[in-house]
């Protein structure tokens, strides 16, 4: 795909899992931010026509990133929740585009997106009116748990798969999808319950969200491939 398009960053949660006192978008790996990370595949495309991030009201962190001065990038205020976030993050958008541009939400705590990934799904989009999603087929075997945390069922994960972010979708239909009531905890969800049927397009087991201190150490792994030029 050669059209321009949005990026949309919810950056406001805090992440109370991971424990600390500095949300974990904020955390140092490879020598950058998690945060900083998540948006260079983005920021080195030329297609990008440009970037709104939800950040929390006191966020004071944002603004000492490098990324702040970049003229493509303006932020917003965030809600509660991610649908909330993303939401304030498309009036952004609406401000600053024309006509009904792809719009990608990718999350703040996904730091080692590559750049052939972000292409699969760019150039998916030729042929996904109802946007596409990277994702990567279930590879584990999945187990179903009763009330006392004991297997209640094996189940069958040939048609499963883990969804990923970027997640792509037109402004228009990102704004219908996610009503003032929607609660959706990503972007795909609002669309099945609008009746749409978005692309899986496929991504890389590398391209890890960072949920707990575990994850850093992975990330900062797949990192240093870039770094070495390992990593597509």
């Amino acid at each position: 795909m050669n059209a321009r398009y949005w990026l949309i960053v919810p950056a406001a949660g805090w992440g109370h899992r991971f424990g600390g006192a500095t949300p974990k978008q904020y955390l140092t790996v490879a020598g950058r931010t998690v945060l900083e990370h998540a948006m260079a595949p983005f920021l080195d495309d030329e297609r990008l026509a440009g970037v709104v991030i939800a950040l929390a009201r006191d966020d004071r962190r944002f603004a000492e990133l490098a990324p702040a001065r970049d003229p493509r990038v303006r932020t917003v205020t965030g809600g509660a929740s991610r649908a909330e976030s993303v939401r304030a993050a498309l009036e952004g958008v609406v401000q600053g585009a024309t006509g009904d541009p792809w719009v990608l939400v990718h999350d703040a705590v996904r730091p080692c997106l590559s750049k052939s990934a972000r292409d699969r799904l760019l150039a998916a989009l030729a042929d996904a009116p109802d946007g596409a999603l990277l994702a990567v087929p279930v590879s584990d075997t999945l187990k179903r748990a009763d009330a006392q945390g004991r297997v209640d069922a094996t189940v069958d994960r040939r048609d499963l798969w883990q969804a990923q972010t970027p997640q792509a979708f037109r402004l228009a239909t990102l704004r219908a999808m996610l009503g003032p009531t929607t609660d959706a905890s990503d972007e795909s969800i609002a669309a099945e319950r609008q009746g749409l049927k978005p692309k899986l397009v496929m991504g890389e087991a590398t391209n890890i969200k960072v949920t707990r201190a575990e994850d850093l150490k992975v990330a900062e792994f797949v990192l240093s491939q870039v770094n070495a030029g390992e990593h597509p």
